[in-house]
């Protein structure tokens, strides 16, 4: 299945691999398959295919994944979806050049 890539290099998402247990709990419930799992390890596969929704880490009962939640494009998504006025920042990038992918946050992100 082909994933999206929302945005690269600004994802809150981390992994603190000495707290996990390798339950699997993220791998389930990631809706991009953003984290990946071998013999009991869990890795971060493509950090840049997180719409930071925080299921991995709400589920997480190590709390070895951590993210946050609302500050990626998943929060502008809903609330467009929502019909909530104001800010919709998805932090568009320029171009998709290697120098234009440097964190490029509005404040209001």
């Amino acid at each position: 299945m082909n994933r999206m890539t929302y945005l690269r290099n600004v994802s809150t998402l981390a992994l603190d691999a000495e707290r996990c247990t390798g339950c699997g709990r993220c791998l389930a419930v990631c809706p991009q398959e953003v984290l990946s799992g071998e013999n009991g390890v869990v890795r971060i596969r493509d950090r840049d295919r997180c719409m930071e929704c925080g299921a991995c880490a709400r589920n997480c009962p190590a709390g070895a994944v951590t993210v946050q939640t609302g500050v990626g494009c998943a929060a502008a998504v809903i609330n467009t979806a929502l019909g909530r006025t104001g800010n919709g920042c998805c932090c568009v990038l320029e171009s998709d050049t290697p120098a234009a992918n440097e964190k490029r946050r509005p404040s209001s992100c």
